[in-house]
């Protein structure tokens, strides 16, 4: 019985389809083809009318969008049209605009983009409106929009479609204006703060700089293997080296790992690096960073996430991995001395590990089985162990500790920052570890990057270091579920449209 439904609805899609073909045909035959149209002169736009109607009552406007709705009343009629910030009405009467005309507007259908020429007024009903004058038909939509009433709602189509997804859902064109504006607020922050925004490779011969397992390539010209970047770090390094002292990036980097509400294979990343300072720095930076974009952005210091209130006006908390998991899991691995000893914890916990995983991989096993989910308010957890840190200086006091720290909110991971390591004998030592895990197995792990190394022997300043998951701090400030809602063409699975 549904089959039989589905197949009724593609026969009369298809049928409606036709007829959109026809009428473009018999605009063509008669000279009046609107995809010849080059251009149009756009005075208003709705926010624009009806913020400000008492301003612009009995002005000439011209309007252009789409229309989403029309209702014909022999001599008259009503249309709506929707624009970026919103939608207005127009009325549309053969006496103001001439039989011809009309005849022909009658004909016009939803989704069809036009152009509107008239004085603004106020209907009976109150409703700000525009009076036209002209309506010029700019483009013909030759596809069916989904019923208005109950919109697009199949996630699959609305990610693979998201032109369609943006003309049917308000809400969704609103979350991608936001996204630009969290962009802009974090460039405006740190222009402000003399940061120099840089732009560094994207295909690469040595994808470093996170654990992730790189995409890989061939460059035919030099007959050579390279990688898509994993992430901005080792190349952003090596202008702090060559004296630019405080440098950014905003850019895509790209990981081959799976799809889940918080992960896309693609992404965008901002990395910043900051000489003469040290993860401490990057902290106080943090905090005042997203303070700034939030107020900027949503007006507010409290964010609306699901069920929960993100308080950013108070001092971020600050824990220690090891503090964090004794908090919260009870264990205490200032007592566990040995990497024997953290297997058999890990054991009694049932925390399922690897061979090659010492003791500083175990704690953050722990770290991630107990205590993510508990940070919903922003949490800083610093000094992590040097076995999952091989770009970080050691804790000089505690060397199986690194000047790092993890910054999360809503119980995700929203940044990673250290005090970046710069002295080249213990940044080879770490490769070389790093070469070990790869060998074993450990696709992720990094591999040696001896221009790099010449770039630290050259001598690199003492640094602050931070990666920011810029789609997550766009769904936190958009209170949107998955990482797709704030992902204009998120990675898809291929399928015939």
């Amino acid at each position: 019985m549904l089959s039989e439904q589905k197949n009724v609805q593609e026969q009369d899609v298809n049928q409606l389809i036709k007829v959109r073909h026809e009428k473009l045909k018999e605009l063509q035959d008669s000279g009046k083809n609107p995809f010849e149209i080059t251009k149009y002169d756009v005075t208003a736009h709705s926010s624009d009318i009806i913020n400000n109607f008492e301003a612009m009552e009995g002005k000439e406007v011209s309007v252009a969008g789409r229309i989403m709705s029309k209702r014909v009343m022999g001599k008259a009629s009503f249309c709506n049209i929707q624009d970026l910030p919103g939608n207005i009405q127009s009325y549309v009467s053969r006496d103001s605009i001439g039989e011809e005309a009309y005849k022909e507007f009658k004909k016009y259908d939803i989704g069809d983009i036009i152009g509107i020429k008239g004085e603004v007024f106020k209907t009976k009903t109150g409703e700000v409106s525009i009076h036209a004058s002209e309506v010029t038909l700019l483009t013909k939509s030759l596809q069916i929009l989904p019923e208005k009433f109950h919109g697009l709602k199949d996630t699959d189509i609305r990610y693979r479609q998201r032109y369609v997804d943006l003309i049917m859902n308000r809400e969704v064109k609103e979350s991608f204006v936001k996204r630009s504006k969290v962009i802009h607020a974090i460039r405006s922050y740190l222009d402000g703060e003399n940061f120099i925004e840089v732009e560094t490779p994207m295909l690469v011969q040595n994808a470093g700089g996170a654990a992730a397992r790189p995409f890989d390539t061939h460059f035919n010209a030099l007959d050579e293997d390279l990688h898509l970047r994993i992430s901005l770090e080792l190349y952003l390094k090596r202008l702090i080296v060559g004296g630019l002292e405080r440098v950014y990036e905003i850019g895509r980097v790209f990981r081959n790992e799976g799809l889940d509400t918080r992960h896309n294979p693609e992404f965008t990343l901002m990395e910043l690096y900051q000489a003469y300072t040290d993860y401490h720095g990057m902290m106080d930076l943090t905090e005042k960073l997203y303070r700034h974009v939030a107020q900027t952005v949503t007006g507010s210091l409290v964010l609306t996430y699901g069920e929960h209130q993100i308080d950013l006006s108070k001092p971020f908390e600050r824990l220690t991995m090891v503090d964090a998991v004794k908090k919260y899991a009870n264990v205490d691995f200032t007592q566990v001395k040995t990497t024997e000893e953290a297997k058999e914890l890990a054991k009694k916990h049932n925390i399922e590990f690897e061979n090659r995983h010492k003791r500083g991989d175990i704690l953050n096993l722990f770290f991630e089985k107990y205590v993510e989910e508990h940070l919903i308010q922003p949490t800083f957890i610093m000094d992590h162990p040097i076995e999952i840190s091989p770009l970080t200086k050691k804790k000089p006091e505690n060397p199986e500790y690194t000047e790092r720290f993890e910054f999360f909110i809503n119980g995700w991971e929203m940044a990673n920052a250290y005090s970046e390591l710069n002295d080249p004998i213990d940044q080879r030592e770490r490769f070389e570890a790093q070469e070990e895990l790869k060998a074993q197995g450990d696709d992720e792990a990094n591999s040696i990057d001896e221009d790099f190394l010449n770039a630290l022997c050259v001598g690199m300043p003492p640094t602050g270091g931070i990666g920011f998951g810029i789609d997550r701090m766009v769904m936190i400030m958009t209170n949107s579920p998955a990482i797709r809602d704030v992902l204009l063409f998120p990675t898809m699975k291929s399928k015939d449209i």
